[in-house]
């Protein structure tokens, strides 16, 4: 993947995101993350050093919170990032096109393990029912139409899991999942569970 900042921007856009209060190292990585809806996460190799780099310059300050480090921006870094604003216009406007790249990129990625993963699927079930041995004991057939039955559920399990993962990934990347899905999955699942259960033999 080709890098997301450019030269300074990561430095410019750190300032900006300070500039709504101080944080943690890492909350600022976890901004960062939810501003590209979690298709890129920066790495604390990324970011500290760079932290470090603005405190440098006088640019952020930075408090000992425990075994945390809180940064703040100061007078200099607020003049800065106000000389900068066009600057940082230009940079949120590429931020929101490479976002819809990577964002498009993640699903074709989805896409393409799901059609591998039901390929493989379909052929585990052709194989179960090709390696059923035919039989004219009552029970030896049943267990054979059993172990069909469990073969054909499995897959099915596999398809349900799949595309509702790809779902949420495709959802996580445009920021849209909610408490009510997480809540609705839940639900469902757990009826599904009870349903499914009241109809197997004990």
């Amino acid at each position: 993947m080709s890098p997301v900042f450019a030269h300074g921007q990561l430095r410019l856009y750190l300032l900006s995101l300070l500039d709504s209060g101080p944080k943690h190292g890492y909350e600022l990585i976890t901004a960062l993350s939810d501003r590209f809806g979690g298709t890129y996460r920066p790495s604390p190799g990324t970011v500290y050093p760079r932290l470090a780099r603005l405190e440098e310059e006088g640019l952020v300050r930075r408090s000992d919170d425990g075994r945390k480090g809180t940064y703040a921006l100061t007078d200099a870094g607020r003049l800065e990032l106000a000389a900068r604003s066009d600057d940082l216009a230009a940079l949120e406007e590429g931020l929101a096109e490479t976002v819809r790249s990577l964002a498009a990129a993640v699903r074709d990625d989805v896409r393409g393990s799901m059609a591998g993963l039901r390929a493989d699927l379909a052929a585990a079930a052709q194989q179960a029912r090709a390696s059923a041995v035919p039989t004219t004991s009552p029970a030896a057939e049943a267990r054979g139409q059993a172990h069909l039955r469990r073969a054909e559920a499995e897959v099915l399990l596999h398809r349900f899991r799949d595309e509702l993962r790809a779902d949420l990934r495709r959802a996580e990347a445009q920021g849209a999942i909610e408490q009510l899905t997480v809540d609705t999955v839940r639900t469902v699942l757990d009826s599904a569970l009870t349903a499914v259960r009241a109809t197997l033999r004990p």
